[in-house]
C-alpha cells in the first residue's frame, strides 16, 4: 500500500515502515520555543538533570510574543532565555528579530521531509516547505530538546484539491477561511492534510504558509504542501544541505478527498468569536471598526505588505480607525523601508510597530477596549484573544483589512479603487 507525506516522513524519521494508526518515536530535525512557552521548556529541562542539549544547532528560542517587554514579570522571563541560551550556546532571536513562524524558515532551518517541533501551536506553517511540522506542549519539548526525540501517532491524512481561477481581490487567507468554514474547527482533528492542486501551485510561499498556518484551526495535526520549484529557489543561500523532498505515492490512502473551485470566491469573513464562523463579506453589512491590525505569522510578510501599501498609497485611514501593521521579520520590515511601503503606511496614518506578535497576542500592543470591533489578519478570533474578552475579532485577508481601514467599516475591497 502507497503511503501519504505524514507516513512517509514519519516512517523515515522512526527507522520503521509506519501507516495510519501506528505509534513511533521519531528523530526530531529542529525544535524550538518562543517566550511564552520558552519558560516552562527551560524549567522542564533543568528537573531531568541534562547538563546539555541533543544538539545546539537544532533547537531555537525566539522572543516574539512580548517583543519587547511590556513589564517587569515578562523581563524577567526573558532574562531567563538569554541566560539560558547563552549557558548552552544555543540559537537566540531577540526582540526586534520577528515572528518565529517567519524567522525560522527564512533563516534556513526548515528543510522539504523535515520533522519539527514547537512550543507553539501554528508550528503547522512550516508545511509550506515541504516538512512535517505541528505545535506540541512546552513539557513534550523539553523532552525533544533533551533527548532529540518524541512520539507521535501517524494520523489519517485529508487531501484538498484547491482549482480554478483565483478571482481579483482574493488571496491565500480567503481561501483557506473558505476551506475551514465548510469543514469546521474539528473536520481534521489529529489529521494531517495535503493540500494540492493547481491553485495551490500558483501561490506564493507567502500565500503557501498562510494556508498551512491556519491548518490547525481545522484541527489538523499537519497541514503540508508538497515541495517544488519554488521552495527550492526559497531555500537557495539559505542552506547548504541538500534537499531531501517527499511526496506522496500515487496510491496513497486518505481518509476524506475534498475538492474547492474557488473561480467564483469573494472575499471571506470569519465572524466572532469562532474561526469557522465564516461567511461572504456580501453578508456583512455596515459593522464600523475602530481597529484594523495587518500582521502575524498568517499575514504579516511581504505579499500582505505589497497590497496594503498599493491600497493606501493615495489614501488615508479613516479618523476613527487606529490602524497597526506589524512586520512578519526585521528582513520584512527592512525590504518594506526599501520599497517605500513604510513611509506609505506613516502618511497614511497607519501605526508601523516593531516585528513580533504585536496586537495578536494581547498582552501589551493594541488592546481593544469593551465593545469595540476590530478586523484582524491573524488567525485566531476566540474571546480575549486580544487581550479583552469584552471586544469582537473579525478575521480576513489583507485586502479587506486595508479597505476596511480606509472606510472606517468592514469593506469589500473589490470596492475599492486603486
Amino acid at each position: 500500500m502507497g503511503k501519504t507525506i505524514s507516513e512517509k516522513i514519519l516512517s523515515i524519521h522512526s527507522g520503521k515502515q509506519l501507516q495510519a494508526g501506528d505509534f513511533a518515536v521519531c528523530n526530531i530535525d529542529f525544535c524550538f520555543g518562543q517566550d511564552g512557552t520558552s519558560g516552562i521548556i527551560v524549567e522542564r529541562f533543568n528537573k531531568l538533570g541534562i547538563k546539555k542539549v541533543f544538539n545546539k544547532r537544532k533547537f531555537a528560542i525566539v522572543i516574539d510574543h512580548n517583543s519587547p517587554s511590556p513589564n517587569l514579570g515578562v523581563a524577567t522571563v526573558h532574562k531567563k532565555l538569554r541566560e539560558f541560551s547563552r549557558k548552552m550556546g544555543l540559537i537566540l532571536y531577540d526582540i526586534g528579530c520577528g515572528v518565529c513562524h517567519q524567522i525560522i524558515p527564512e533563516s534556513g532551518h526548515v528543510l522539504p521531509g523535515y520533522l519539527v517541533l514547537g512550543a507553539d501551536s501554528h508550528t503547522s506553517t512550516y508545511g509550506a516547505l515541504g516538512a512535517l511540522a505541528t505545535g506540541v506542549g512546552s513539557t513534550d519539548l523539553a523532552i525533544s530538546l533533551a533527548t532529540g526525540k518524541n512520539w507521535f501517532r501517524v494520523p489519517e491524512t485529508i487531501k484538498i484539491i484547491v482549482k480554478g481561477k483565483i478571482p481579483r481581490w482574493i488571496s491565500a487567507k480567503d481561501i483557506i477561511l473558505h476551506i475551514i468554514g465548510d469543514l469546521k474547527a474539528d473536520g481534521a482533528t489529529y489529521k494531517s492534510i495535503e493540500f494540492t492542486g493547481p491553485v495551490i501551485e500558483e501561490l506564493t510561499l507567502d500565500g503557501r504558509f498562510t494556508i498551512c498556518n491556519m491548518a490547525v484551526e481545522l484541527g489538523a495535526k499537519f497541514g503540508i504542501i508538497p515541495a517544488d520549484k519554488k521552495v527550492f529557489d526559497f531555500l537557495k543561500g539559505r542552506t547548504k544541505q541538500r534537499l531531501r523532498p517527499v511526496y506522496a505515492d500515487r496510491d496513497a490512502k486518505y481518509c476524506l478527498i475534498k475538492e474547492y473551485d474557488i473561480t467564483k470566491l469573494s472575499p471571506q469573513i470569519s465572524r466572532p468569536h469562532t474561526v469557522d464562523n465564516v461567511c461572504s463579506i456580501d453578508q456583512i453589512k455596515n459593522i464600523p471598526i475602530n481597529q484594523a491590525f495587518l500582521g502575524t505569522c498568517t499575514n504579516g510578510r511581504l505579499d500582505d505588505l505589497e497590497i496594503a501599501a498599493k491600497i493606501l498609497e493615495s489614501k488615508k485611514v479613516h479618523p476613527k480607525v487606529r490602524f497597526i501593521i506589524a512586520p512578519a521579520s526585521r528582513n520584512i520590515f527592512l525590504t518594506a523601508v526599501k520599497k517605500g511601503w513604510i513611509s506609505i503606511f506613516i502618511k497614511s496614518g497607519a501605526t508601523v510597530v516593531n516585528p513580533g506578535c504585536g496586537p495578536c497576542v494581547g498582552t501589551h500592543q493594541g488592546v481593544p477596549s469593551d465593545n469595540e470591533v476590530v478586523i484582524s489578519t491573524a488567525n485566531r478570533n476566540f474571546k480575549g484573544r486580544m487581550g479583552n474578552p469584552n471586544a469582537f475579532i473579525y478575521l480576513a485577508s489583507p485586502a479587506t483589512v486595508t479597505a476596511s481601514a480606509v472606510k472606517g467599516e468592514i469593506t469589500d475591497p473589490r470596492k475599492i479603487k486603486i
